[in-house]
């Protein structure tokens, strides 16, 4: 019997980067796409926001599908770090959710926002994809390449980006016997 996996976005590359990962890990499993709306804001904020964001986004995918074994939601972020040029860093976060209540996490590499975005994003509260196609004039740019694509002259993408956010917490699902003996989920 194949395991359906519901992705909570309608984002390609979030789609792409977990039916990449799950395709190594898990080939049995039929990723599917389920557009669900978000709990957090737009553009959400901080490690918590984010982290929550992705929650809200794989259970909603999970109780969206009825059939899915597992809910999968990844949230990319604006988190704060000190001594970096701006103060701001986007870092990518994957939330995994099961029938069993479970719920891992798992954090992608960041990198760091110019000030002139992070302030455009401050002052319009807007979300970042938004500014980047402003600043650089590239259409749907976070369901291609993503900033980190721009950033880094197409050396890495977003989807690359989100595969290590979703590896990271595919973590504890291959090591159940010592993630999950007497461990407690909070609500």
């Amino acid at each position: 019997m194949q395991m359906i996996v519901a992705v909570g976005s309608s984002n390609p590359v979030k789609v792409q980067a977990v039916k990449n990962v799950l395709s190594i890990l898990l080939p049995q499993a039929e990723v599917v796409m389920r557009e669900v709306q978000s709990v957090v804001s737009a553009q959400p904020m901080g490690i918590d926001e984010t982290i929550r964001g992705a929650i809200g986004r794989a259970k909603r995918a999970l109780d969206q599908d009825k059939n899915a074994e597992m809910g999968v939601g990844i949230e990319a972020g604006l988190i704060p770090v000190p001594y970096t040029l701006s103060g701001w860093m986007d870092q990518q976060y994957a939330a995994i959710a099961d029938r069993h209540g479970r719920v891992t996490i798992g954090g992608g590499p960041s990198f760091e926002y110019p000030e002139e975005v992070v302030r455009k994003v401050h002052s319009t509260q807007s979300e970042i994809g938004k500014v980047m196609e402003e600043l650089t004039g590239i259409e749907d740019l976070g369901r291609g390449q993503g900033a980190i694509g721009y950033f880094s002259k197409g050396a890495f993408d977003r989807v690359r980006l989100s595969e290590i956010a979703v590896l990271m917490a595919m973590i504890p699902r291959l090591n159940e016997d010592m993630y999950f003996v007497g461990a407690r989920q909070k609500p």
